[in-house]
């Protein structure tokens, strides 16, 4: 070993002493800040992925829509399962209501899906927690656990659905009644705006309530496991003119642009704020090894008047910071 590296761990770690209070402060400096720096960015890496999966299990991998309504839904979501790219299809109409219960009146986002296609895209039936998928039908509905709460129902309850085709039926001095429907299960997704203000009906009853038809408002897609979102969203597109000429796909993270960019957005910051923890941790241990330059003053002119080269004592201190750099993002990533 160097005799200017043996002088640096002897400085670092004199006779008799296995942490000096100077070399256990510094170390300890960096082993904090790395340890900040390492946690929050996991932390937010963690919840980016679990919004990211959340999208993607509520919305499914890519969406077809048209700028008006999409018809013979059930036809185009059978010839896009087709496509090399596509895992399964299902349709759905989606708006909002008024539901009531016993005077109690809440105003949820609403979706119509097909149930037996449903998990072919999205896996509902592991988010309904009491009840279960296979009881919804046309006089059913599944709500979310902290909207039924609010409104003081259970499952077995029946409320009151009044949709925006009333104010229709107003207009033309006709008189439309709330459907009555009962609440066959309770779901939990784990957002908690989504677990507030969802309820789930059959396609059928949601194109009744919006006077939809046949029409659907759009359909959508999981693509094969380990395909790119873009690339399989390509796929669907290249072969949409002739299927549906109107219509577009838009893969997941298009269609939530702005909601990802600020996530991103708050983990570059949260990542550029810890930064400078580290560099302030540097920052002191530099300042220690200025003061023991200082104080050892006549050690280094010693060394120098025995032959020692400058570059030789500069690495000496440099040592000190570098181990003490080592050991401590050692100590702060584990």
């Amino acid at each position: 070993m160097p005799w200017y590296l043996h002088l640096a761990l002897k400085q670092l770690f004199p006779t008799g002493k296995r942490w000096p209070f100077f070399t256990l402060i510094s170390v300890l400096g960096v082993a904090l800040g790395v340890t900040l720096l390492m946690v929050s960015t996991g932390v937010m890496g963690g919840f980016g992925r679990e919004i990211r999966r959340m999208i993607v299990e509520t919305q499914g991998d890519v969406q077809v829509r048209s700028p008006g309504f999409l018809r013979h839904a059930e036809r185009l979501a059978t010839d896009l399962e087709e496509l090399p790219a596509v895992v399964g299809a299902t349709p759905f109409a989606e708006g909002v209501v008024m539901i009531e219960y016993e005077r109690k009146p809440a105003y949820p986002a609403i979706r119509g899906v097909d149930v037996n296609r449903i998990n072919r895209v999205i896996p509902l039936d592991t988010y309904v927690r009491v009840g279960s998928l296979e009881d919804l039908d046309d006089d059913g509905v599944i709500l979310s656990a902290e909207l039924a709460h609010s409104l003081g129902v259970r499952v077995g309850g029946r409320v009151q659905v009044y949709s925006p085709l009333v104010l229709e039926q107003l207009k033309r001095d006709e008189i439309m009644l709330p459907r009555v429907l009962e609440v066959v299960g309770l779901m939990q997704i784990g957002h908690q705006e989504l677990d507030s203000s969802v309820a789930i009906v059959t396609l059928r009853r949601m194109q009744e309530l919006y006077g939809l038809g046949d029409e659907v408002h759009g359909i959508q897609i999981k693509l094969r496991p380990g395909l790119d979102a873009d690339a399989g969203t390509r796929e669907i597109n290249a072969v949409l003119p002739d299927l549906a000429p109107r219509a577009q796909a838009r893969s997941w993270m298009d269609s939530n642009q702005e909601f990802l960019f600020v996530l991103q957005l708050e983990k570059n910051l949260i990542f550029f704020l810890l930064v400078f923890i580290v560099v302030v941790a540097a920052f002191s241990v530099m300042s220690s090894l200025l003061i023991a330059v200082v104080r050892k003053t006549r050690e280094i002119g010693l060394l120098g008047a025995i032959g020692a080269r400058p570059w030789q004592v500069a690495a000496c201190f440099c040592a000190q910071g570098w181990l003490i750099g080592v050991v401590g993002t050692v100590v702060g990533l584990g």
